[in-house]
């Protein structure tokens, strides 16, 4: 679900005991910029998630919720993978793409046809999403979240079969997130919309090998202008490739800026714009940002 202003999942305030279950749908078309890969290669996919969030109120103006959904990724391009994963075509050509999980990627060293900044058509993956959350109380957020993504026919490197990635994290609002400047709040009010994250990402490639994992400890601040919310967030991460890579660690820094604006009631539109940034070249990769990008519409109701 679309982030609250202090970084938190959306959604009505229960009050404790009492339970909802929401049917949503998300329709989102995304795309990764690889601008520190040979060709700078494109990835574009439009994804359509159908599922529900069972949501219980706690004390405290607490809840925990469990949120579920599935359906199809039309991929122009490669298939989504894990940041940083790594292609071994050789015992001497070990290519690293460096970017966001939900990008497409290109290696140096392959064909014309890929490295160019063209995308052609694929075809369809089914992805999903499975993400349990506990807020014991309106300032601490607890989630883990499954995220598998199955390829549905072997092209180039991707591999027919599953893939997978976990998500472990945390969130600490300062304030209640409660920040409208379109209603006269001003530098005072700024620390209800301050918050600290802290998440650990996991994943394996369909052939069952472990990809490595990254660790991203950011801060954010985020607010309202009238009904826009805006989330600015940032930081290091902390990656870690698989043995497999044979490669080492490094500390890459990213950022990301998310808007959404509710239409109707039970529909919100949304829109993000995530960049990382690579401070050390290696055999596969190089210096400078990878993007990804993203916009679509949630319907809760």
């Amino acid at each position: 679900m679309p982030a609250l202003a202090h970084g938190g999942p959306g959604g009505e305030e229960l009050k404790p005991g009492e339970y909802k279950a929401s049917p949503v749908i998300t329709i989102e078309g995304h795309g990764g910029l690889e601008n520190n890969i040979q060709g700078q290669p494109r990835h574009y996919a439009i994804d359509g998630l159908f599922g529900a969030v069972l949501e219980w109120g706690l004390s405290n103006e607490g809840s925990f919720a469990i949120e579920a959904a599935i359906g199809p990724a039309l991929v122009w391009g490669e298939a989504e993978h894990f940041y940083g994963q790594v292609h071994v075509h050789g015992p001497e050509e070990v290519h690293e793409e460096d970017e966001h999980h939900d990008e497409g990627h290109a290696e140096e060293g392959h064909s014309e046809e890929v490295v160019t900044s063209a995308s052609p058509w694929r075809r369809t993956d089914i992805k999903g999403y499975l993400s349990a959350r506990y807020q014991p109380n309106q300032n601490l957020s607890i989630q883990a979240t499954w995220k598998p993504y199955y390829i549905t026919r072997t092209q180039d490197d991707d591999q027919l079969g599953l893939r997978n990635e976990l998500q472990a994290g945390a969130i600490y609002a300062f304030g209640d997130g409660d920040v409208n400047f379109a209603l006269g709040d001003g530098l005072e009010n700024v620390v209800d919309g301050l918050f600290v994250s802290a998440s650990n990402h996991s994943g394996w490639d369909s052939d069952g090998t472990y990809l490595g994992n990254y660790t991203d400890t950011w801060a954010g601040f985020g607010f309202n202008y009238d009904q826009l919310n805006v989330t600015l967030s940032g930081g290091p991460r902390f990656y870690t490739p698989g043995r497999y890579a044979n490669l080492p660690q490094r500390t890459d820094w990213g950022g990301e800026i998310e808007f959404e604006y509710p239409i109707s009631e039970n529909v919100v539109a949304f829109a993000h714009w995530e960049a990382v940034y690579s401070s050390q070249a290696g055999e596969g990769w190089g210096v400078g940002f990878q993007h990804h990008v993203g916009t679509g519409v949630t319907l809760r109701f």
